[in-house]
């Protein structure tokens, strides 16, 4: 199989074919489509959504996407989209080491919902935060998400993601965004892989406003890469699993849902090499805010309050004069959740390592342990490379409720209160 193309720019308009001649000229839906193909649309925004907001794109397909048998319930990926408790939610702040034990099973199988925010998919707000660690590649059968788009995040071991819409690898130190009701597989380079996965209920990712920073910085749209149309004809069995108002289902299709030959339109995978990330920050003093460091945003119905951010902490110089410089003590009204794809982060001098998770959620009192505060309080102050790293966070207006799995797995951390604990308390004069 040979390596897969990409086209370049963040939502922008594309046209691709796979058999020349496949991609209708001048029209979306001709009354007889070339080599018999059916044009179907993919809408991942309301019809009347306004023009620089919508996104849908236009499949031409060996048969209707419409064809199947009744879905039943999927009785595999246990951990993946339960509910989460009616107790009341503690405001504890919460760690997990890596799951290190992997799934003697695909992606789909692997995957471990560890948090859930807002309403989900029944109101499309809010996040959803999955766990993957797989060991064997997905034959013979798809994945679909009706309830948000994915953001996948390898942390390690590589992923080749084959859409309707052509084939993305992704390794670690990039991500891929899988929209909603794209239909995929997954397969795996390097026999195992291990990441995350933030599933966004809400308005689709988009790239932030750079206001007063002007018209360049932060993740550039041409640095984002959507692959070339592909398809997979392949008769017999073949299973689609959806995942619909957070349950899971299932169809057998007798043919592969990977079928479209030429498409054209804005919504689509891609992927986004995180080395990329222009990243800005301060030639002064004080540490700027973490928004800084914003990749991409799901916009709200409250303005500046994110449904989900999507947050990095790259390499990066700091020359901050008469600063502390990791990120400072502080109470949010957003939601954090963090992971790690690679190193250290310069917040948590221990404890958290690359495939872990913690959660603070608003207004917990949160920021570096005590032996990062006290080396970045005694630091000499010249110009330091942070390299070596990239940490993440999916921040959320909603709260976050943890799975009863997070809450009774051993890779819980039930002493991560302690990292705050011995701060010594001020002389005042």
């Amino acid at each position: 199989m040979t390596n897969p193309q990409y086209m370049t720019g963040f939502g922008n308009h594309f046209a691709t074919e796979a058999v020349p001649g496949a991609l209708p000229q001048g029209r979306n839906s001709p009354q007889k489509p070339a080599f018999g193909l059916y044009a179907e649309q993919l809408s991942g925004t309301a019809f009347t959504a306004p023009r620089h907001e919508n996104r849908r794109s236009w499949l031409y397909r060996l048969r209707p996407s419409a064809s199947h048998p009744a879905f039943t319930r999927y009785a595999g990926a246990e951990r993946f989209a339960p509910g989460v408790s009616d107790a009341p939610l503690a405001p504890n702040r919460l760690r997990w080491r890596p799951l290190d034990t992997a799934h003697q099973s695909d992606w789909l199988d692997s995957l471990t919902t560890m948090l859930v925010a807002g309403d989900g998919p029944k109101t499309q707000t809010g996040v959803a935060m999955h766990l993957y660690h797989a060991s064997k590649d997905m034959v013979r059968r798809a994945f679909v998400s009706a309830d948000g788009e994915m953001l996948i995040l390898p942390e390690m071991g590589a992923l080749r993601l084959l859409t309707e819409m052509g084939r993305i690898d992704v390794a670690p130190g990039q991500v891929a965004i899988i929209p909603r009701g794209v239909r995929f597989r997954v397969e795996l380079p390097d026999g195992t892989a291990r990441g995350y996965v933030a599933e966004n209920h809400g308005q689709p990712f988009r790239l932030p406003d750079l206001g007063p920073i002007g018209a360049n910085g932060l993740a550039n749209p041409r640095d984002f890469e959507t692959p070339v149309a592909w398809f997979e004809d392949v008769e017999g069995d073949y299973e689609l699993v959806q995942k619909f108002l957070g349950s899971l289902w299932t169809t057998e299709l007798g043919r592969s849902p990977l079928d479209v030959v030429a498409w054209h339109g804005n919504l689509a995978p891609c992927r986004y090499d995180l080395s990329r990330f222009n990243t800005i920050g301060t030639v002064s003093f004080d540490h700027p805010d973490p928004s800084i460091f914003t990749v991409l945003t799901s916009p709200s119905d409250v303005p500046g309050t994110a449904n989900v951010d999507f947050v990095i902490f790259p390499p990066r110089w700091m020359v901050a004069e008469d600063t502390f410089r990791p990120p400072w003590f502080h109470r949010n009204v957003m939601s954090e959740c963090m992971g790690l794809i690679a190193g250290a982060y310069d917040a948590k001098a221990d404890g958290f390592r690359p495939g872990a998770l913690s959660l603070h959620n608003q207004m917990s009192g949160h920021g570096p342990d005590v032996a990062s505060w006290r080396g970045a309080s005694e630091a000499e102050l010249k110009p330091h490379k942070i390299d070596g790293t990239m940490a993440f966070m999916i921040e959320s207006r909603w709260v976050f409720a943890a799975t009863d799995y997070a809450l009774e797995t051993s890779a819980l951390d039930e002493d991560y209160d302690d990292v705050w604990a011995d701060f010594p308390k001020a002389q005042l004069p």
